[in-house]
């Protein structure tokens, strides 16, 4: 599972239903959803 901050919980969180998509710029993402209350998170990869 993949870590990331969530902005309505204000912490650090793993993420739920985690999958890596490719930003509009060529670079690596991962896009899941808060498992507390369910709001979308990202986090931007290394190259």
């Amino acid at each position: 599972m993949t870590e990331g901050y969530c902005v309505k919980c204000k912490a650090k969180k793993e993420m739920s239903s985690a999958k890596q998509v490719t930003m509009k710029n060529g670079r690596k993402a991962m896009k899941g959803k808060c498992p507390s209350c369910g709001t979308g998170m990202y986090r931007i990869l290394g190259k």
